[in-house]
């Protein structure tokens, strides 16, 4: 997938979030790829790598040098991943390379491997959300787009390792007509299904911003959620 100008604005939100010594989990897409290239140009050390998904923006921390796998509290020194999807270069890197391990998704994703890191942090996307918090990430409406995948797992894992986990979307989408809708919904009513309940989801993201959710009280999830909505539609 392409990064778009929205994916930037997006990684540039979640970038001061990050730190030196992080295990990090990013899912697939332009944005999480672009957050790989944000930390290969920063002055990060000593990353690790624990995800079910190895995509480009891995390859850009390895080739400079962020990734150590030092600090990692399990399996340290090796990077590790589930499924692999992405360039001839990053398979040829992968191929025969001894600092990456593949694990079986039941261990890559379980919460309970995931708590053991201090310092956890996922990166996903997703497709829509409420002012409760819930976040969709499988379907517009009733229309299929994706399955469930290890979303919830890493926003699982995240919050019982007193990690980060950012779910991301842009705020609009545009149809066919060419006509914009807002990503955030005052609530799902379209037979969207729920990814991730309003009880575990931690930082939402858009292009406007970022809204922290646990422990604030409903009213206040809304306003921070109708902050990073697009302006157009923060009204209704």
């Amino acid at each position: 997938a392409g990064s778009s100008e929205v994916d930037r604005k997006i990684a540039n939100h979640i970038f001061p979030y990050l730190s030196s010594g992080m295990t990090l989990q990013l899912g697939i897409g332009g944005m999480p790829n672009c957050i790989g290239e944000l930390i290969a140009d920063s002055d990060m050390k000593d990353i690790g790598m624990h995800t079910e998904m190895l995509s480009e923006g891995y390859l850009a921390l390895y080739k400079s040098g962020k990734i150590t796998n030092l600090k990692k509290e399990v399996l340290r020194g090796k990077g590790t991943f589930s499924i692999c999807s992405g360039s001839q270069e990053l398979y040829d890197f992968l191929n025969h390379n001894q600092g990456i391990l593949s694990t079986p998704m039941r261990w890559a994703n379980d919460p309970n491997v995931l708590k053991q890191f201090s310092n956890f942090v996922s990166i996903n996307s997703c497709i829509a959300c409420d002012i409760y918090g819930q976040v969709c990430s499988e379907t517009a409406g009733t229309r299929h787009i994706s399955g469930t995948g290890g979303q919830l797992d890493f926003v699982t894992g995240a919050y019982e390792a007193n990690g980060k986990s950012f779910l991301a979307m842009p705020s609009t989408h545009t149809d066919k007509q060419g006509k914009a809708h807002s990503n955030i919904l005052p609530k799902f009513t379209q037979g969207d299904v729920i990814t991730t309940p309003r009880t575990q989801t931690g930082y939402l993201v858009t292009e406007y911003g970022v809204a922290h959710l646990p422990g604030r009280p409903t009213w206040d999830r809304a306003e921070q959620i109708i902050n990073i909505a697009h302006p157009d539609f923060r009204d209704e």
